[in-house]
Formats: structure tokens, sequence, C-alpha cells
């Protein structure tokens, strides 16, 4: 696991915020525990408040799962808080995400998008040529 506080995730969003971190973890299932109690904690420190924060956890755990289901080499979790609003971004080194999967029921897979896209104020999906990139920005108000 490698945590960064850098001095702007420009490279990311494209401009500097007032706080943010970095995480790196390999894209494997038993990681996304790991990215879900980093945002819980660093969301803590950062004064946001609990169902903000709660919002937020739900975000990065459903992010992170996709990540670590679909991406091969590791997955990155960006947190970036500005005056008003948090962003989450998730990139992971795996292709674009299929839509259906034979054999495996639709009650079983399939609903964090919709969960990501209720609790978020806005969600985009990229696919990078490094891989795929999930944003989702949440009203917060630290």
């Amino acid at each position: 696991m490698f945590v960064t506080d850098s001095p702007s995730p420009t490279s990311l969003l494209g401009r500097p915020f007032r706080r943010h971190a970095l995480l790196t973890l390999p894209a494997q299932e038993a990681h996304v525990s790991a990215a879900r109690h980093f945002a819980a904690d660093l969301l803590e420190t950062w004064s946001v408040p609990a169902g903000e924060r709660d919002s937020a956890v739900l975000i990065v755990d459903e992010l992170a799962a996709n990540a670590a289901r679909y991406g091969h080499e590791r997955m990155t979790l960006l947190l970036a808080l500005d005056h008003e609003s948090l962003h989450i971004v998730v990139t992971d080194s795996g292709a674009a995400v299929e839509r259906h999967r034979p054999g495996i029921a639709s009650d079983e897979h399939g609903r964090g998008t919709g969960i990501v896209q209720s609790l978020a104020q806005s969600t985009e999906i990229r696919q990078t040529r490094s891989g795929r990139e999930v944003r989702a920005c949440l009203r917060c108000s630290p």
C-alpha cells in the first residue's frame, strides 16, 4: 500500500485542492476494506460531517470493489476536498466494464453504479490508455 499527500492532484483533476490524498493498492478484493477504512479515517480527520462521510465511504467501497474486480494490477484512490465538494477518483488498470456476465444472477452484481449515482452530485467514467477512471463528486460542508 502506498499513501501520498502530494502538493497537488492536478494530474488527475486538473486543478489544486485545499486537501487531498492518494492511495495505491493492488487491484484485489482483499484490499477493498483498506480503501474504505482509509477514506473513513481521512474524512474524519478532515472533519467531514458524519452523514456526508458515510455516503463518501459507501461510494469508495463500491468504486474500489469494481476496480478490484475488473482491474488487473493496481487501483488508485484519490480524495480531494474543496470548499463545498469532495471529489473521489478511482483508477484501475482494467479494460471497459462488461455490462452483463453470463451465469451471474442480475441481483448479485451491477447495483454499485446505481448506488454511486444516487449518492453523488455527479459521476463520470472514462477509459484511459492505462485503464479505467471513475469520478464521483459529492457535496460536502467541512
